[in-house]
């Protein structure tokens, strides 16, 4: 955090320091009030609140022009950088180029997300902005909104719903659910009928330790239950765990094709009526100009939406 003593700049006007460096550079009053489209009288007046600020002449009238004193010549020297700096940050359009970007983006996502999206997200970054880092933090729908209210992260990647008034909420990709086990324990082909699915355990996945989710819901109206021996709030325990249980794990089918082909499970549209899944980005307002984190979000859009759908055999 920078200090400055607000005081020490009370009676500092910039137009100032810019006639003292325009004067320097031209050594005419005249022509220091051509460059700067004022009149001569406004460019000497300008020249004795200079000299009063700084109790120096600052510039001596000689036949061959205005010659800065020792005292202007120091000033310059320390100014003219400073000032040529706060012109570029003033008036320079803003600009990001991912080639050249060493930002770190911080993430917020679930584990089914992370493993579902970021090998091939990484992979476009490394490509095409090798310079940028990116951290993913672990996050859910419960606390994502106040994660990036909080600015522990930038971006979250949400399944939630509600959205502060501080925040933007930007619909990703809609997915939907499977169901998982293991041929070594459950001898069963796909499609699963609602006889199957309730017949044997579950393993669930709560990010507050429920037992009951919306598959419970729609078999309640349907007058039938299951039974959920295993509640985690980790997607990624599920596989080995299909492996030694004779359990069900209906989960998002994006995280079908790795299941799959890495843990040889079996797959199944659910029996039973599931809600899509709403990804959709999530960031503070006062991030909506920012160029970098405009990038990502574009890069975002993209890298999800060119991930394979999978529809498990009806």
């Amino acid at each position: 955090m920078f200090t400055i003593r607000e005081n020490d700049f009370h009676r500092i006007d910039l137009n100032l320091l810019t006639v003292l460096l325009v004067l320097h550079r031209e050594g005419s009053v005249s022509r220091t009030a051509e460059k700067l489209h004022l009149g001569q009288p406004a460019v000497s007046n300008a020249l004795a609140r200079l000299r009063e600020m700084f109790d120096d002449p600052l510039f001596v009238r000689t036949a061959g022009g205005m010659v800065p004193t020792p005292r202007a010549e120091a000033l310059i020297d320390s100014l003219g950088p400073l000032m040529e700096q706060m012109q570029y940050v003033l008036f320079q359009p803003p600009s990001f180029t991912p080639a050249k970007a060493t930002h770190v983006f911080r993430l917020g996502m679930s584990d089914w997300v992370e493993r579902w999206l970021m090998p091939e997200l990484q992979a476009y970054v490394t490509r095409e902005a090798p310079g940028v880092t990116l951290q993913v933090t672990a996050s859910d729908p419960f606390r994502d909104g106040e994660q990036v209210l909080q600015r522990e992260i930038d971006l979250a990647i949400s399944v939630g719903q509600n959205t502060a008034a501080t925040l933007r909420r930007e619909h990703l990709r809609s997915l939907n659910f499977c169901t998982f086990w293991h041929p070594e324990q459950l001898s069963l082909q796909a499609p699963l009928t609602l006889n199957d699915y309730i017949e044997h355990d579950h393993v669930l996945v709560s990010y507050r330790g429920s037992a009951w989710s919306a598959v419970d819901e729609q078999l309640a109206l349907q007058g039938k239950s299951r039974r959920v021996r295993y509640v985690t709030p980790h997607f990624s325990s599920l596989p080995p765990l299909l492996k030694r249980m004779s359990a069900f794990a209906t989960v998002p089918s994006g995280l079908a094709a790795d299941w799959i082909s890495h843990y040889g499970l079996r797959c199944s549209p659910v029996p039973v009526e599931t809600p899509e899944i709403a990804l959709s980005l999530l960031w503070h307002k006062c991030c909506d100009n920012d160029m970098p984190l405009n990038w990502l979000r574009t890069v975002l859009h993209n890298v999800i939406n060119a991930l394979p759908s999978f529809a498990p055999s009806l």
